[in-house]
């Protein structure tokens, strides 16, 4: 609604449509999505990763979790450092279209995709591990592949 109000959703949509580098985390993957599953009426995406995603798919804020998540299909895993996401209120994919990679699964369901300059997660990767320190390994891989 925000994006709406502003004015921002045009101008946003048609910089994601000329291939704009985007990254997404939980409700950035909702937004970035081509379908919210159980949306508003009035709910636009923006459409620039094929994909459909159910808000708040693992359950409410109480539901929330911490997971460790394989990277290695992302090419960023150390198996020595499990990388811990963290999922507040997760979006949950159930549906991935042609043309996605699935980077990382957690229950066999995808969690972190990739669609040319558009990479999506469920989860918070910007929330420190749970040694206090951050974990910037997903968004240096953005950084690198843009």
């Amino acid at each position: 609604m925000l994006l709406e109000r502003s004015g921002l959703f045009e101008p946003v949509a048609a910089r994601l449509a000329e291939g704009m580098p985007a990254l997404g985390t939980c409700a950035g993957m909702i937004l970035l999505a081509t379908e919210i599953v159980d949306g508003r009426p009035d709910q636009r995406p923006f459409g620039a990763i094929d994909i459909g995603v159910r808000r708040n798919g693992y359950g409410r804020q109480v539901d929330s979790f911490d997971e460790a998540v394989d990277l290695s299909s992302a090419g960023v895993d150390d198996p020595a450092v499990p990388f811990v996401a963290s999922f507040i209120r997760a979006p949950l994919v159930e549906r991935v279209g042609e043309g996605v990679d699935v980077l990382a699964e957690v229950d066999d369901r995808p969690v972190l995709c990739a669609s040319g300059p558009v990479v999506v997660a469920a989860f918070h990767p910007e929330l420190p591990a749970p040694s206090g320190a951050p974990d910037l390994r997903i968004h240096r891989r953005f950084l690198e592949e843009m």
